[in-house]
C-alpha cells in the first residue's frame, strides 16, 4: 500500500505492507486525512523517527472487521487516535491526556497511509459514523474541532465570558466556534486581514487585526470590556504573543495554552502572582470531547466547509510549504 513516511527530513511516498486484521477491531481504507500542526512539529523537530507516518485527523471506510460493537463493513468513520484507560491518576483528575494508555494507543501506522488498522478500544471510545451532509474534507474536523473543545472546556469559564482567541489559523477558527458552541462570547486576532473577516463570518463576535499590543488592548477595554478580556486562548504559536496576552487579560483571568513556541519564553512569575492569573494548557481530546465535536460539526453549530484545501497524497510536501508559508489554512490529504 502507498504511504508517506518520514525520511531525510521530508515526507517521501514509499510502499509497505497492508495491516492485517489479526485481532479485534478493524481495517480502514482511508479516503483521506489532514495535515495537523503537530505535525509540523514532529516533522521540523525530528521529534519523530525515520519512517514514522504521521497523520491522525482521518475519515476512511471500514473493509475490515472483527468487532463487538456495532460497526459494519461498508460504514464510513472518523476517530480519534489515543484512547485513555479511565482508570489511573491522571484519567481520574480528567487529565486523560496524560495517561499511559492514551499515549500509546495509535492508530497504525497513521493516517498517511491508504490502509490502517484501528483497534477495538478505538472503535469503542473515539469512532463515529458521520452522516452523508458532512464530505470526506469537513468530517476530517473532528479530532482538532476536539482539541479545541477540550481546551474551551479545561478552562471553567462563566457562561457569557468573554474570550480572545490570539492566532485565527485554522485551529484559532475552531476555538472562537467551540467557544460560541459551549456558551461563551468569541472574539478574534491575527495579523492577516483575510482571517480576521473569516472570523467575522464564521459568527465571531467581533474580530480584529492585531497591529500592535496597545492597539489590541485600546480596542478591548473601549468596545469589549474596560478590565480585559475573561480568558485568552492562545493559538497562534508564536512567543510575540505572550505581551500581547498580558495586555489583553483581565485581572484573574484565565490563559490557556494551545499551541507550542520554538523559544522558552513564558509568562513572568510576578505577573501571575500579583494579578491571580490562571495560566493552563490543553493539548488533546478525551472521548467525551470527540463526542462533543462530533455533535457540533453534524449539527452546524460549527462550520468547517472553508477551512481546508484539497490536496493529493504524491503533493503533500507541497501542502506542508503551503502551510508553513500562511498560504493556506490547513491542508487535507486525499489518499
Amino acid at each position: 500500500m502507498k504511504v508517506s513516511l518520514i525520511k531525510n527530513g521530508k515526507l517521501e511516498i514509499a510502499e509497505l505492507d497492508r495491516p492485517t486484521l489479526n485481532k479485534k477491531g478493524a481495517i480502514v481504507k482511508v479516503n483521506g486525512c489532514g495535515l495537523c500542526g503537530s505535525d509540523l512539529v514532529k516533522l521540523r523537530t525530528g521529534k519523530a523517527k525515520e519512517g514514522t507516518v504521521l497523520g491522525h485527523e482521518i475519515v476512511g471506510e471500514i473493509v475490515e472487521i472483527n468487532s463487538d460493537t456495532n460497526f459494519e463493513l461498508g460504514d464510513r468513520i472518523i476517530l480519534g487516535h489515543h484512547v485513555p484507560c479511565f482508570d489511573c491518576h491522571y484519567c481520574w483528575g480528567e487529565n486523560y491526556s496524560m495517561c499511559k494508555q492514551f499515549k500509546e494507543t495509535n492508530i497504525l501506522p497513521g493516517g498517511f497511509a491508504e490502509y490502517i488498522f484501528v483497534s477495538e478500544l478505538h472503535l469503542l471510545n473515539t469512532a463515529f459514523c458521520p452522516s452523508n451532509h458532512l464530505s470526506d474534507e469537513e468530517a476530517s474536523f473532528l479530532e482538532p474541532l476536539g482539541c479545541c473543545v477540550r481546551a474551551v472546556k479545561r478552562s471553567e469559564l462563566k457562561p457569557d465570558s468573554n474570550i480572545l482567541v490570539i492566532g485565527l489559523g485554522s485551529i484559532g477558527l475552531l476555538m472562537g466556534q467551540a467557544a460560541k458552541a459551549l456558551g461563551y462570547k468569541a472574539y478574534g486576532c491575527d495579523l492577516l486581514e483575510e482571517r480576521v473577516n473569516l472570523a467575522l463570518e464564521l459568527g465571531f463576535e467581533n474580530a480584529f487585526i492585531s497591529q500592535n499590543d496597545e492597539q489590541v488592548e485600546k480596542i478591548i477595554k473601549s468596545k469589549i470590556s474596560p478590565i480585559g478580556m475573561d480568558a485568552i486562548f492562545m493559538t497562534s504559536g508564536s512567543d510575540k504573543t505572550l505581551n500581547l496576552a498580558l495586555k489583553a487579560i483581565r485581572d484573574g483571568g484565565t490563559l490557556t495554552i494551545f499551541s507550542s513556541i520554538k523559544t522558552d519564553a513564558g509568562f513572568k512569575n510576578n505577573d501571575i502572582y500579583y494579578r491571580e492569573l490562571r495560566i493552563l494548557g490543553s493539548y488533546s481530546p478525551s472521548p467525551m470531547d470527540l463526542e462533543d465535536s462530533f455533535n457540533f460539526l453534524e449539527s452546524g453549530k460549527v462550520k468547517v466547509h472553508n477551512l481546508s484545501t484539497h490536496y493529493k497524497i504524491d503533493d503533500i510536501n507541497k501542502a506542508i510549504n503551503d502551510t508553513v508559508s500562511n498560504k493556506i489554512l490547513k491542508a487535507y490529504i486525499e489518499l
